[in-house]
């Protein structure tokens, strides 16, 4: 095949999204616009970024990388299967509650090093979140000392690995694990906080104290190799109007101007 035949041919594919999981609906909501505009279709695959990352390492074809950190989509580029690591959107870490947990910012280390209290997060390396929960746990320990080889002890890893029990199809998998009773204290992006609510009402969402708080910058990176369109979606992705409906989401927009117009 000749490499025009290939271009027309590869025009007329899907751009290859592998996305972290906690930009589902968002990245859904941008490649439908992107889709609008363009007639170029998009075929996501959601997940944990340091599993996606793993995978795309492995072979498995990709054209975007959209991830929720900036560590696995430099590891890609380091080893040269990715072009340049962009900073695309960031989100923060929140605690999440069942409704008989009586929580406040200036009370949430008490709750969570409480050992009548189920603490879940994710699972560090395979997931951001999880890493992001544990950073968390390293700033608790210059509020009180030895509070952070405790909360490590007693983190439930719920999510984000290979083996975690996913939540039922279209279910927030946070708010399916408190109401579930598997936590008491989920600590996950604040970005969980409308899809939570929706589902179920009664759990609570507590930000975190300034001493404790965490936030978490998204990398995005094209594979070497990628078809135009691909590009072309990342882009998009980085445009007004992808940044604008990052923001909808709960993300802060990077590439927004300061106004947000």
């Amino acid at each position: 095949m000749t490499g025009a035949m290939t271009s027309a041919v590869r025009a007329g594919e899907p751009v290859l999204l592998h996305s972290a999981g906690s930009l589902r609906a968002a990245l859904t909501e941008v490649a439908e616009a992107f889709t609008a505009q363009t007639a170029v279709g998009v075929k996501p695959v959601f997940g944990a970024s340091g599993l996606l990352k793993d995978r795309i390492a492995g072979g498995e074809r990709a054209e975007v990388f959209a991830s929720a950190d900036l560590g696995n989509p430099q590891a890609l580029a380091k080893a040269g299967l990715s072009g340049p690591v962009v900073l695309f959107a960031r989100n923060e870490l929140c605690a999440f509650a069942r409704p008989e947990i009586a929580l406040t910012p200036e009370t949430l280390l008490e709750r969570m090093l409480d050992s009548g209290i189920k603490l879940g997060t994710s699972t560090p390396k395979a997931d951001p979140s999880g890493d992001y929960a544990f950073q968390v746990f390293a700033r608790a320990e210059a509020v009180r000392p030895g509070a952070r080889a405790a909360l490590e002890a007693k983190a439930l890893q719920l999510t984000g690995s290979a083996s975690s029990t996913p939540a039922p199809d279209g279910a927030n998998v946070y708010g399916h694990k408190l109401a579930k009773g598997e936590a008491d204290i989920f600590l996950a992006y604040c970005t969980n906080a409308t899809p939570i609510a929706k589902e179920q009402p009664g759990l609570k969402l507590v930000r975190l104290p300034p001493s404790l708080a965490v936030g978490a910058d998204y990398g995005l990176t094209v594979m070497t190799g990628a078809s135009p369109n691909a590009w072309r979606f990342a882009m998009f992705i980085l445009s007004r109007d992808g940044q604008a409906i990052l923001a909808r989401h709960g993300f802060a927009a990077p590439t927004l101007p300061r106004d947000g117009g």
